[in-house]
């Protein structure tokens, strides 16, 4: 016998509703452009998103997606000729990874046909449209018309909502001084937070204890070390 649980990767849903997304002065602007939706200005009918991984770009790309109808297309995975499938009927158009992009020309007509249709464009991005090596001209023109808005680095009482939410969303209790724990030591940014709310879980369920301070302790020494690993092989 031994005294860890295997784990089972099931993974879980997280709760992406509006009411869900905490706002702080990071993220508030983002949060009021999506609530504002479909009045948003002409000519360009859009906008782009752009924050790190874990700001809260998908979540507000969720709550737009399930007002809008819209369709999801990943940058990355575009072609022309995909286009009319990835669109279907709907009017408007949710582009993720806009960094990622391939064929840029997929992009200019996926954006034109949502003009046709009198529909609107959401891009989420990393980088701003305009710091990204865009050869196409006319493409390039095209987001340059965007409003972009920028979420920022959470301030630490939005970070301690961040954790707690995602504790909640994988029905994990936790006290309070755990959290205060982690906030004081952590990286500060979103993505850290759900790293280390990812491996809590784990440890927690393999050891079949509690989520505790020596515990966070414990995962905030895993992932520096796995950081700075990844920094040492180039990632």
């Amino acid at each position: 016998m031994t005294a860890r649980q295997f784990v089972l990767d099931l993974g879980y849903r997280p709760a992406l509703d509006r009411d869900d997304f905490l706002v702080s002065s990071c993220n508030g602007e983002a949060a009021n452009w999506i609530d504002r939706w479909p009045e948003w200005p002409a000519p360009a009918r859009g906008l782009a998103l752009v924050g790190p991984a874990g700001c809260g770009k998908t979540h507000l790309g969720a709550v737009w997606r399930a007002r809008s109808g819209a369709a999801l297309v990943i940058a990355a995975d575009m072609t022309v000729e995909g286009v009319p499938d990835a669109l279907g009927d709907a009017r408007h158009a949710l582009v993720d990874d806009l960094e990622q992009i391939g064929q840029e020309q997929a992009l200019l007509h996926l954006y034109n046909t949502v003009a046709e249709r009198s529909g609107s464009v959401l891009i989420l991005s990393r980088v701003a449209p305009s710091r990204l090596p865009i050869a196409l001209a006319d493409l390039a023109s095209r987001l340059a018309t965007l409003p972009v808005v920028t979420i920022g680095v959470p301030d630490e009482a939005l970070l301690a909502g961040v954790l707690v939410k995602h504790f909640t969303d994988r029905q994990v209790t936790v006290r309070e001084d755990v959290v205060a724990y982690l906030v004081a030591r952590m990286e500060r940014s979103f993505d850290a937070a759900y790293r280390l709310v990812d491996r809590l879980d784990r440890m927690a369920l393999a050891e079949r204890g509690k989520v505790t301070t020596i515990l966070a302790g414990r995962a905030l020494a895993e992932d520096e070390n796995d950081t700075e690993h990844q920094i040492d092989q180039g990632d």
